[in-house]
């Protein structure tokens, strides 16, 4: 199975982009992409049916292994044939680094 990735810099070109966040709740209220969705990697087993958001769904965690491990995942889950979930290279971190605007917060924007 291989994983679709996209950099940061084509992520920030989208006019619209759906996007889960996989990192622990404490590493995305310091700071996450705007509008980024929080399902923490480690409570993803369970909530995957939360993660069908849009046809094409951004997976981004801290440098991008585990939101890796988590399009890997999602991929296999029957119910979620009809989304394709693309990694984010780099990750958040990465989205600092090149001077994105960041929402700090437990809330979605």
């Amino acid at each position: 199975m291989s994983i679709s990735e996209i950099s940061i810099s084509e992520l920030a070109a989208l006019s619209e982009r759906t996007i889960i966040d996989v990192r622990e709740v404490d590493e995305y209220i310091e700071g996450h992409v705007p509008g980024a969705i929080n399902i923490a990697l480690s409570e993803l087993v369970g909530r995957e049916t939360e993660c069908a958001l849009a046809p094409v769904v951004y997976v981004i965690c801290q440098a991008g292994g585990r939101s890796l491990r988590a399009c890997g995942h999602l991929s296999t889950i029957p119910a979620l044939d009809g989304t394709t979930f693309i990694n984010v290279a780099g990750g958040t971190g990465m989205w600092i680094v090149e001077g994105h605007e960041v929402t700090t917060g437990d809330t979605a924007s």
